[in-house]
C-alpha cells in the first residue's frame, strides 16, 4: 500500500517539476501564432513583404552602385554588401521597434496567469529574428541562383556575426520596451533616435573606408562591429574587417542584464509578479 501511493506523488512532483516549462513554452507558441496572424495575415500581401521590401532596396542600391562603377571603384560584391546592411538594420531595428508598447497591446492577455509581460516580449523578438532570418536566408539562396550573391566565405562566422546581433537586438528590444511602459515618452523618441543610428550602424559603409580617428569613435557602436562580422564572414576577403568581439559580448550581457531588471520592474508596477 505504501509504494502503491507514493507513486502518484512521484509523478505529481515530476509534473510540477517541468510545469513552468511547458506552460511556458506553450504560451510562447501561442503568442507567436497571434503576432504572426496580426501582424502578416491581413495586410496586402501579408508575409511576403518580408520579402519584397529587402529585395526592392537590394536592387535599387546594386543598380545605383553599378551605374557609379567607374567613381568608386570598389570590388565589394555589392548585392552581398546591400543585403547584409539591410537585413542587420531589420533585425536590430525591428526587435526593439517591436518591443515599444508591447504590454500595452496585450493587456488583456496578461489577465491569464499562465501568460506574463516577459512572454509577451520573448514572443515578439523571436518572431522578428524568425522573419528577418527567413528573409536573409531567402533572398540569399534566390541571388545566388541568379548569380547575383557569391556564395558566403565563411558560412560560421557570418552565422556568429548573425547571432550576436541577435543578442543585441534581444536585449535592445527588452530595455527599451520596458523603458516605454514606465515613460510613455520612449515611444514617441525611438523611431527618431533608430533613424539617427540608422546611417552609422555600417548600412551603408564598411569601416576601413573611414578615418582611423573617426572608425574609433564609430566602432563604440555594438551593431557595427556585428556587422563587420557577418561582411568579414561573406566576403572578407575583398575587405578588412574591423570589430572587437569582446567588446560586443560584455556590451550586449550589460544591455541583457539591463533589460531584464527593467521588464521585472514594469512586472511589479502591473502586479504580474
Amino acid at each position: 500500500m505504501v509504494n502503491n501511493a507514493s507513486e502518484p506523488v512521484a509523478a505529481t512532483g515530476a509534473l510540477l517539476h517541468d510545469s513552468g516549462w511547458k506552460v511556458s513554452r506553450r504560451v510562447i507558441g501561442a503568442l507567436l501564432m497571434r503576432e504572426l496572424l496580426t501582424r502578416y495575415g491581413r495586410n496586402n500581401i501579408g508575409f511576403l513583404w518580408l520579402f519584397v521590401e529587402p529585395m526592392l532596396f537590394v536592387m535599387i542600391i546594386t543598380a545605383v552602385w553599378a551605374a557609379t562603377r567607374s567613381i568608386h571603384g570598389s570590388n565589394i560584391p555589392i548585392v552581398a554588401f546591400a543585403l547584409t546592411g539591410y537585413s542587420s538594420l531589420l533585425l536590430w531595428r525591428g526587435m526593439a521597434g517591436r518591443c515599444i508598447g508591447a504590454v500595452r497591446a496585450n493587456t488583456g492577455l496578461l489577465y491569464h496567469r499562465q501568460v506574463g509581460i516577459f512572454d509577451v516580449y520573448v514572443a515578439r523578438i523571436l518572431l522578428e529574428f524568425m522573419a528577418v532570418s527567413t528573409s536573409l536566408v531567402a533572398l540569399g539562396i534566390a541571388f545566388y541562383a541568379m548569380e547575383w550573391l557569391p556564395a558566403p566565405e565563411d558560412a560560421l562566422k557570418v552565422l556568429g556575426g548573425w547571432l550576436l546581433l541577435a543578442w543585441f537586438g534581444t536585449g535592445l528590444g527588452l530595455t527599451v520596451g520596458a523603458l516605454s511602459e514606465r515613460y510613455k515618452v520612449v515611444q514617441n523618441l525611438w523611431p527618431p533616435l533608430s533613424y539617427l543610428l540608422m546611417p552609422f550602424s555600417g548600412v551603408a559603409f564598411v569601416a576601413s573606408a573611414l578615418p582611423q580617428n573617426l572608425r574609433e569613435i564609430m566602432l563604440w557602436l555594438p551593431m557595427l562591429n556585428a556587422l563587420e562580422i557577418i561582411r568579414e564572414g561573406w566576403f572578407g576577403s575583398l575587405m578588412h574587417a574591423y570589430y572587437d568581439v569582446p567588446y560586443l559580448v560584455v556590451f550586449n550581457l550589460l544591455l541583457t542584464f539591463a533589460g531584464l531588471a527593467l521588464v521585472r520592474e514594469v512586472g511589479v508596477d502591473t502586479g504580474d509578479e
